[in-house]
Order: C-alpha cells, then sequence, then structure tokens
C-alpha cells in the first residue's frame, strides 16, 4: 500500500473544514435508509444471528441464556440495549460493531463479531478490496497516526473528490464513482480496524477500504432527492466549536417528514433550528436542554432550511436526521408533530439531554480513552514490559480502548 507525498501528509494532519464540492447534488445513491445510523452499530435491532467469516459462522446465544456473562437480558430490563429473550447480533457496550456470546471455542473466546451488510450508516458504501495494483481509489493518499473517518473525508473534499476510503487505521484514499465500477465488495467485517484516532470508529481492515460519501459529515448541503440524511457536521467524529451550518431540503413534495435518528447536543448554546425555506419563518428549533419528539416531525413547507449553530466550547456527537417528501400536504390529516407556519409552542417538556460519557479514564499505549467494558479485558502492550494489564472496568458510558493489532483481548 502506497502512501501520499510529505505534502499530502502535512495537509492531511492538519486539515481545515471544508464545505463539499459537490453537495448540491446530495448523495450519489439516494440510498434507501439502513438499519443503522451510528457507525458502530449501536442502534442496529436487526435479525442477524450468526457470527461473520472469522468466527466461522457460527449461532449466537440467546441473550436470556447468557447470565454468566456481563451481558444478558437480565442486565438490559428496560431494552435500552436491544437485549432480550433472542439471539440477534447486538452491540450494547459501545464496540467497533455489533457482536453477540457464542459457545467456548477451542481459543477460549466467548464472542465473536456479526457481519450485517446492512447495518451501516447511510453514506457508507461498503468494504472493498484494495489489492494496490492498482489502488481501489484512483484519487491522491495519505497516513495520520490521527486519523479517523472524519479526517479522511475533509481531506478528499478538500481535493474536489466524491468518495473517501479508509485503511489500515491510518491510511485515507480518495476517488470517484467510477472507481466503484470495478471494485470488489468484501465482508464487513474484514473493515474491522480501529481508527488510530478515534477508539470508537473503524478505518477499514489490511488491505481492506472502507469507502464513504464525501457528504458524510458536510457543514452545509443543497438536498433534493426524494428522501436522504443529514449530519450534523464533522459526524461521526464530534461535532466542532463555532460551527455554523445550514442545509436546503427540498424533496419533491407539498411537505415533508423527519424523525431524528441521533441527537445529542453539548448545552443550550448549540442550536438546530427549522424554518419554512421561503418565507425564513421559524417552525421549531432544538438544543441540548430541548429535544426534538421521539417519532416523526411532520412540516408544512415545500422547502425546509436546516441551520446548525455550536459555541466556542462544541463537541458533542450531534445528529442524524433522515428526511422525505410528503406529495400532498391535504391528503394526510395533521396528527401531533406537525409544525407549520406561524411556528408552533416550542416543547420545553422533553428537556433531557445525554451526559457526555463520564467512566474513568485511562492512559494507555499513549493514548487517553473511556471505558466500556464485557468483562475483564487485558491488553498486552508490546515493548512495553510492566505496562501489560487489566486495562479498566466501567460502567454504562464510554468507549472501549484502543490497542495495537495484534493484541489479546478477552472478553467474559
Amino acid at each position: 500500500m502506497e502512501t501520499g507525498t510529505p505534502q499530502v501528509l502535512l495537509l492531511l494532519l492538519f486539515l481545515p473544514l471544508l464545505p463539499p464540492l459537490r453537495a448540491s447534488a446530495g448523495s450519489l445513491h439516494s440510498p434507501v435508509l439502513s438499519e443503522c445510523f451510528q457507525v458502530n452499530g449501536a442502534d442496529y435491532r436487526g435479525h442477524q444471528n450468526r457470527t461473520g467469516p472469522r468466527g466461522a459462522g457460527r449461532p449466537c446465544l440467546f441473550w436470556d441464556q447468557t447470565q454468566q456473562h456481563s451481558y444478558s437480558s437480565a442486565s438490559d430490563p428496560q431494552g435500552r440495549w436491544g437485549l432480550g429473550p433472542h439471539n440477534f447480533c447486538r452491540n450494547p457496550d459501545g464496540d467497533v460493531q455489533p457482536w453477540c456470546y457464542v459457545a467456548e471455542t477451542e481459543e477460549g473466546i466467548y464472542w465473536r463479531y456479526c457481519d450485517i451488510p446492512t447495518c451501516h450508516m447511510p453514506g457508507y458504501l461498503g468494504c472493498f478490496v484494495d489489492s494496490g495494483a492498482p489502488p481501489a481509489l484512483s484519487g491522491p493518499s495519505g497516513t495520520s497516526t490521527k486519523l479517523t473517518v472524519q479526517v479522511c473525508l475533509r481531506f478528499c473534499r478538500m481535493k474536489g473528490y466524491q468518495l473517501a476510503g479508509v485503511e489500515a487505521g491510518y491510511a485515507c484514499f480518495c476517488g470517484s464513482e467510477s472507481d466503484l465500477d470495478r471494485g470488489r465488495p468484501a465482508p464487513a467485517t474484514d473493515c474491522d480496524q480501529i481508527c488510530f484516532g478515534h477508539p470508537g470508529q473503524l478505518c477499514g481492515g489490511d488491505g481492506r477500504l472502507g469507502i464513504y460519501e464525501v457528504s458524510v459529515g458536510s457543514c452545509q448541503g443543497n438536498w433534493t432527492a426524494p428522501q436522504g440524511v443529514v449530519y450534523s457536521p464533522d459526524f461521526p467524529d464530534e461535532y466542532g466549536p463555532d460551527r455554523n451550518c445550514s442545509w436546503l431540503l427540498r424533496p419533491p413534495g407539498a411537505a415533508l417528514e423527519l424523525t431524528f435518528r441521533l441527537f445529542e447536543l453539548a448545552d443550550p448554546r448549540d442550536r438546530l433550528e427549522l424554518r419554512d425555506a421561503a418565507s425564513g419563518s421559524l417552525l421549531r428549533a432544538f438544543d441540548g436542554s430541548r429535544r426534538p419528539p421521539p417519532g416523526p416531525l411532520r412540516l408544512r413547507v415545500s422547502a425546509l432550511l436546516l441551520t446548525f449553530r455550536s459555541d466556542a466550547r462544541g463537541h458533542a456527537q450531534g445528529f442524524a436526521l433522515t428526511f422525505h417528501g410528503l406529495q400532498d400536504a391535504a391528503d394526510n390529516p395533521a396528527p401531533e408533530g406537525w409544525a407549520q407556519t406561524p411556528a408552533a409552542p416550542l416543547d420545553g417538556a422533553n428537556a433531557s439531554c445525554s451526559p457526555r460519557p463520564g467512566a474513568p479514564e485511562a492512559a494507555m499505549g499513549g493514548a487517553v480513552c473511556w471505558l466500556r467494558e464485557k468483562g475483564p479485558r487485558r491488553w498486552g502492550l508490546r515493548g512495553a514490559p510492566g505496562e501489560a494489564g487489566l486495562c479498566g472496568t466501567a460502567g454504562l458510558e464510554g468507549w472501549p480502548c484502543p490497542a495495537p493489532p495484534g493484541t489479546l483481548r478477552l472478553r467474559v
């Protein structure tokens, strides 16, 4: 795998946030909505119940029969993690992708990752083989020890490309839609290496590219497709400070329907506004203390302007919302959740905010991370005698710890 020139490497490490050059086109493929909207599949509620190829396709154990392990239906009485009397793959602890417990293998491992092709965020095109000759994505490339998905997306947006691909945890490649015509898909579980710059994201694998459309996490857009997804700026990274972004939604039809799949703003000074694009009238506003409704939000406008502003502190997961056009608003009764001009009073009853993860922190291998464990997880740090040991204990919040490739992980 070739790396970029020193100039490209420097650019990748210190990229400014630039708007996408092709934002007006919307999504390249106008994909149908995925089962998953978080990069690691924490919201997956599908019915896959076998592990991926590296797990030899083993059947998953039922969650109500795993009381001997740290995660079971008994440990999730409210159903927050989607556990229950079934054996479907889930990600209850914020790991890098959905997994399940399996019967003990010869290696003594009690869990395996699941291969769920439909479980990815819209705008993620999948895992592809990169043989290097020729490269799967033909544009410029670079490497970074601080690589995240969004770092690569910004780099390729700046270069004017439609696609961005992450590989081996630290490499970024850019390309065009035409590159996909000769692309060779790979199993989703082949793209399972943690990004060097973010322990909760995946950045491809060895000889495997995780490919994204560069519109993901952009700060502006003009969307005219019948349906689509709008992500907060910098997604799937946390949004940064002093963001001032806008998106114009103009799907065919006389009205729109929005559904928030993810919403986490840091405080009341980080604000998302929904306005009638024709009149500029404010329809709804949401912030860190005023959340959107849990179900669909229908708006009697044909064009909607979304604006998002963050304060000087910024930094939270942000939001992901799906939208689609409704052909005739008059044919639909006005259920709860309709908004129209003039703006309806803001709903202050639903004023809860998810706090930032507060689990203990630990410095492992030079990186600081929040810990979330299925059970004891032990890391053998090569070249660091005396540092190997229990990575940490944790509560319900936080990220898994990063570790050098090949280190041993135990989940009980």
